[in-house]
């Protein structure tokens, strides 16, 4: 299966399940207390960041698609930040607020990296908050194309069942990532995404793989299920549909540093995939690579589209190489989302000698990436003349791709490149040989925007075409 980036600035998610605000205390410690034996730690950083459905929000958002967000917040400062952040971050907030209970706090004390305490602000829900999450669910499902359940046992869907019909009825397939032992709550759902621990609470301990497919199949048939997602930690995810073999996806190989707020990422991107129209396997394959990312950040955090992008990249070797003019934009939004400086070269390349590889070293040391344009074979021969090229244009490409200095490759059939320069816009053009700065094809619409234009020189002695005249000297000798 190959993964494809979908579009994702289309897609509309609704995420509804109980809120928290993590808040990290960061400092020093140099002694213990003289009052107990504990270390005393210098408060010097202060950072809040959105937890539970909110931070499954912020997945959503960073991967650049439209969010409402429905849950309970407190009369209260945590209340206020955690709207305040999520609203900054395009968030569509639709809050209930609770006269009684704070907003569910969780505050994390951390020294060199490690946490030395956890203190948890949370009151159970008193009053029932039922009817009005199912109007403001209800009064939103009509402009949406996924909604998430994310459930922390909180007791903000005490009533899941009346939001999964609502949702079934409106035809919006339904995302539940479950709490508890009681699975039953969320029957009639679209796809649930238990962890592997989550999972044989309910069916119990799976000792071989052929069990936990068989109960997987059986839990899917009893609850009436599209999918089941088993997150298996470094054991990868398991993927179960009705009368179908399962679907595995292998973990990807990342330094672990904090696996909190994975499971977040995982549903929230599948139902911004699926949101944007793909498959649920081709979903399931982007979540797993997007989890792979965020357990290798601390604490609960949101991976971007150009990082999420980039990585499926990696997957399928379009990280550098050759690529097709769609490709090429894509991974420089990425690189110039990363602050890189774009550097633009081209020509025919026919038989590459050393002037050519001295020449990309140069140009590729003008920046942080470089983009080699080529003509196609039918404009060499416009240029260069019949028997032009001695290479065709898929040889020329792998061979520049293979060399260090160069990220991309992409061929163009027109006589220049300015149509391609147009849309890569880079930061500096060059050129190699003997112009004049107002020689150079398209330099004058890259100085427009700002960029620079930079003529480098060849290796004395190396040129394509002498190299051909001398071979057909020898043969005519």
């Amino acid at each position: 299966m190959k993964l494809v980036m979908p579009r994702f600035d289309n897609a509309q998610v609704l995420v509804v399940g109980d809120l928290m605000l993590d808040r990290y205390w960061h400092g020093a410690t140099s002694r213990i207390s003289p009052e107990a034996p504990v270390p005393v730690v210098k408060v010097d950083q202060r950072e809040d960041r959105p937890g539970g459905a909110a931070n499954v929000a912020l997945n959503i958002t960073a991967l650049g698609a439209g969010v409402s967000l429905v849950g309970i917040v407190g009369k209260d400062e945590a209340g206020q930040a955690l709207q305040q952040q999520l609203e900054s971050a395009r968030v569509n907030c639709q809050f209930c607020l609770s006269e009684s209970e704070p907003t569910i706090t969780k505050l994390r004390v951390l020294s060199r990296h490690q946490q030395l305490i956890r203190l948890d602000f949370e009151e159970p829900f008193a009053v029932d908050y039922s009817a009005q999450l199912e109007q403001q669910v209800a009064a939103l499902l009509e402009n949406v194309s996924a909604l998430i359940l994310s459930d922390y046992n909180k007791g903000t869907l005490s009533d899941s069942q009346a939001l999964i019909k609502a949702a079934r009825a409106a035809k919006v397939p339904v995302l539940v990532d479950p709490k508890g032992s009681d699975f039953a709550r969320y029957r009639g759902a679209t796809l649930l995404t238990p962890n592997l621990s989550e999972f044989e609470a309910v069916v119990g301990h799976c000792a071989t793989e052929q069990e936990l497919i068989t109960k997987a199949q059986l839990l899917v048939s009893e609850l009436d299920l599209e999918a089941l997602l088993v997150t298996r930690s470094e054991q990868g995810m398991t993927l179960i549909k009705p009368g179908q073999n399962e679907v595995h996806f292998p973990a990807r190989a990342r330094e672990v540093f904090d696996v909190t707020g994975a499971g977040d990422t995982v549903i929230s991107t599948l139902a911004t995939a699926l949101a944007a129209g793909q498959s649920l396997e081709v979903a399931t394959g982007l979540a797993n690579i997007a989890a792979s990312i965020v357990v290798g950040k601390l604490g609960t955090a949101a991976i971007s589209a150009p990082e999420l992008r980039r990585a499926v990249n990696e997957e399928h070797g379009y990280e550098r190489g050759v690529v097709s003019d769609e490709q090429l934009l894509i991974a420089l939004e990425d690189a110039r989302a990363s602050g890189e400086k774009i550097v633009f070269t081209n020509g025919c390349f026919d038989i590459l000698h050393a002037g050519h590889v001295g020449y990309l070293a140069q140009a590729r040391a003008q920046g942080d990436r470089l983009v080699l344009a080529i003509n196609d074979d039918s404009s060499v021969k416009r240029l260069k003349g019949e028997g032009r090229p001695i290479n065709p244009v898929e040889r020329r490409k792998a061979v520049l791709a293979g060399l260090e200095a160069v990220d991309w490759v992409v061929s163009f059939a027109e006589d220049t490149p300015e149509r391609l320069l147009q849309q890569v816009r880079p930061e500096v053009l060059v050129k190699g040989g003997d112009y004049g700065l107002d020689e150079v094809v398209g330099g004058e619409f890259v100085k427009t925007y700002g960029g620079e234009v930079r003529v480098l020189s060849f290796l004395d002695n190396c040129s394509t075409t002498a190299i051909v005249e001398k071979i057909q000297a020898g043969e005519e000798g």
